[in-house]
């Protein structure tokens, strides 16, 4: 029981973070997808290259092979490259389907099974805990991103600032 539940709910954040994601790409402009802070940062189309290629990487053959596979080329993910919107999600939405493909495919029993990536063992719940985090973070880094591009255009994804007492309020939470 507790095996489907973890499941059911990985599989549940992982789609919430994949909705932010999207909900902040949305707000972008085309003609700045590939915008940087400066040299040493990444820009949206960047961010999404790096975790679809590692969403690939990770989840083709996630229980029969390591997850860094040997045909990515994960410096090539952070090589400046002009995108469109469209392809940026077509991109995207490759990623998130092979990782969903193989989540939907794992049974409790297979958490406790042990994985290689990058030669480093670890069970499946380890890994996906992993990769979690991992995409938390790179969406938190687009969400970012996205604010800075948009300024004051951007709509929030989350409480308005200044709204929490009504949020509450709506919610029934004193």
């Amino acid at each position: 029981m507790f095996e489907e539940n973890y499941l059911s709910s990985a599989i549940n954040q992982f789609s919430q973070y994949k909705n932010l994601g999207e909900k902040a790409i949305a707000q972008i402009p085309d003609e700045k997808i590939d915008w940087q802070y400066n040299p040493e940062s990444n820009s949206i189309a960047t961010i999404v290259k790096h975790m679809t290629g590692n969403m690939l990487s990770r989840f083709t053959d996630f229980l029969t092979s390591d997850g860094e596979k040997t045909w990515r080329n994960r410096d090539a993910e952070f090589e400046n490259e002009q995108l469109s919107g469209e392809k940026l999600i077509a991109r995207w939405n490759d990623g998130w389907a092979c990782l969903f493909d193989a989540l939907q495919k794992l049974s409790g029993e297979d958490l406790s099974k042990k994985i290689k990536i990058r030669n480093e063992e670890h069970t499946v719940m380890e890994a996906i805990n992993r990769q979690l985090t991992h995409y938390a973070y790179h969406i938190g880094q687009i969400v970012f991103i996205g604010k800075m591009i948009c300024n004051d255009q951007w709509e929030t994804l989350s409480i308005p600032k200044g709204n929490s007492a009504v949020f509450n309020a709506k919610k029934g939470i004193l």
